[in-house]
Formats: structure tokens, C-alpha cells, sequence
């Protein structure tokens, strides 16, 4: 197998996986700040166990200051999405939230219009016009049965989640010397202490089949799929990437039918399928000028799709 399939192959697994974690975060029955708690604890236990065998783990000691400072930033800021699309998947359901989370390659381009004052050219514009179009198609407010409308909490802990993942993603591009596995493991360890005073429900309280699903959640959801992407992506063009990144939200909505019969209505595909085709513009460059096309990007920014993963 060559290594182009190899990483299709791995990003495919890697994707579909992913698509069950809204699954096990509702099996779990543990509150969003419980759910994240135990992902970061359990995940940092299974990424430092991996960075032990490939002789890694004392390279996280040796990381510059500032990058381990971000490191810690990040963490703290990438616990706060956990938490928040936790919620959303609970409020919400997994296909809704799963969907409004995809705005954030939309968020990036207004925060560097924002704070980086880059130029936003009109057809960006757009394409973020066509992304919200669908958002609002994909919360269900235009078919949803009456009295039974879009939990706007939830759909707002979703955006909310966007945009601190957003600000994760800015923040990564800045670790040239730290691998997305290292990244990770502090980014775990930080969550382990920014959670522990906050723990609602302490190990002794949790049963069986919870430890179980959260077991999944930090050990495969996190841990496991870091590590393939990690190995998978760098072997991928970018347009192909960015593509199949998007497994994870197809298959999260067929979980979510299959499992609970939560089966999206045809406007919300419709939305879905907007917010897919803008992201994919924004991420490719779709009519950008000639040196920011994707064919043109060293494949090393794979890596920073990377970084962070849901």
C-alpha cells in the first residue's frame, strides 16, 4: 500500500470513529465537566504511555518556554470546548451540534480579519454567507414541529465551542517544535487541572458501563485517533484532507439516525451541505489568488489540521 492510501485509509478510520463520540458522551450520563474531566485524565494517561514507548516523553520537558506556556493557553481554552460541545450534544442532539461546530473555518478568517486586520475579499464574504444561510437551515427553526423548536442554548454552546477551537487552531500554528501528540498530552494534563476543583462527580461515584464509555472517549476518541491522524495526515495533499475531515460530521449524523432515530429533515441537509461546500471553499481557497492554492501548500500544513481534533 502506498503512502497516500495508507493515510486515506487512516484518516477514513480515524474520522468514522469519531463519528460515535456524541454516542458515548450521551451513554456516559456524566455532566459535560465530568465528561471532559475524565477525557483529559484518561487520555493523558494513554498519550503519555504512548510517548514512553517511542522514548518521547522527556522532549516534553525539554520545550521552550513560551511553546509550553501556549501549550498551557490552549489547554485551557481546549478543555472550555470540550465542555461546551459536551453541552451542546446534550441539549441539542449530535447531529445539530455536530453541524453548528463546523462553522469554525469561518471563525478563523473574521478572527485574522479581526486581529490580524488580514483582508477579507468579497467572495470570502461569500462563502461565510452561504455557511450561515446553512447554520440556520441546519438548526431545524424552518421545519421543526411547533413547540418544539432548536434549543438555542445549545446551539450557542456549539458556536461558543467554534470559537475557542478556532482560537486552539491560531494558537498551535505557533509550536514549530512540538509534535501534535506532545501538544496534546499537555493540553490533557492542563485540563486535568483546571477540572479537578470543579468535579462534579467524583470516581468512586462513577459505574461500570460509565467508566467504559468514558474509557472510549479519552482512550480511542482522543488518544487513538490523535495518534493515526498525527501519522496519516502528513501523508495527504491537502484538498484530500480537508475533504475527508469531513467524515466526522457525515458520520456522526448517521450515528445519530441509526442509534436514536434522530434523522435530519431535508433542510437540514440542505444546511449541512452548505456549511460543507462554504468550509471546503474557505479551506482550499476556492477563486484565492494563485499562491495561496491548496497544490501549493507544503503538505506539512497538514499537520496543523492536526493539532486539534474533536
Amino acid at each position: 500500500m502506498t503512502p497516500q492510501r495508507q493515510g486515506i485509509a487512516g484518516v477514513v478510520v480515524a474520522q468514522t470513529t469519531l463519528g460515535t463520540l456524541g454516542l458515548c458522551v450521551i451513554e456516559a450520563g456524566t455532566d459535560p465537566l465530568s465528561t471532559a474531566f475524565y477525557r483529559c485524565a484518561i487520555a493523558a494517561l494513554a498519550l503519555a504511555a504512548y510517548a514512553a514507548l517511542r522514548g518521547d516523553l522527556r522532549a516534553l520537558f525539554r520545550l521552550p518556554a513560551r511553546v509550553l506556556l501556549l501549550a498551557l493557553l490552549s489547554g485551557v481554552l481546549m478543555v472550555g470546548n470540550w465542555v461546551l460541545f459536551f453541552e451542546a450534544i446534550r441539549r441539542s442532539g449530535i447531529a445539530v451540534a455536530t453541524i453548528v461546530f463546523h462553522v469554525q473555518p469561518f471563525v478563523m478568517v473574521l478572527i485574522g480579519a479581526l486581529v490580524f486586520r488580514e483582508r477579507l475579499r468579497l467572495l470570502t464574504l461569500g462563502w461565510i454567507a452561504l455557511a450561515l444561510f446553512g447554520l440556520t437551515l441546519a438548526t431545524g427553526i424552518f421545519d421543526a414541529p411547533e413547540g418544539h423548536g432548536p434549543d438555542w442554548i445549545g446551539v450557542l454552546c456549539a458556536v461558543g465551542a467554534a470559537i475557542l477551537y478556532a482560537v486552539v487552531t491560531i494558537i498551535a500554528k505557533g509550536f514549530p517544535r512540538s509534535s501534535g501528540a506532545q501538544l496534546t498530552l499537555v493540553q490533557c494534563l492542563c485540563g486535568v487541572l483546571v477540572l479537578a476543583p470543579w468535579l462534579p462527580l467524583p470516581p468512586q461515584n462513577l459505574g461500570a458501563e460509565q467508566w467504559g464509555w468514558l474509557a472510549m472517549i479519552g482512550g480511542v476518541h482522543t488518544c487513538a485517533v490523535y495518534v493515526v491522524l498525527y501519522n496519516a495526515l502528513p501523508k495527504l495533499p491537502t484538498a484530500t484532507a480537508a475533504v475527508l475531515l469531513f467524515l466526522y460530521p457525515i458520520s456522526a449524523i448517521a450515528v445519530d439516525a441509526l442509534w436514536y432515530g434522530h434523522a435530519i429533515t431535508g433542510l437540514q441537509i440542505i444546511g449541512f451541505l452548505c456549511v460543507l461546500l462554504a468550509s471546503l471553499a474557505i479551506t482550499l481557497k476556492w477563486g484565492g489568488p494563485a499562491r495561496n492554492r491548496p497544490e501549493q501548500v507544503d503538505r506539512a500544513g497538514n499537520r496543523r489540521v492536526a493539532t486539534e481534533v474533536r
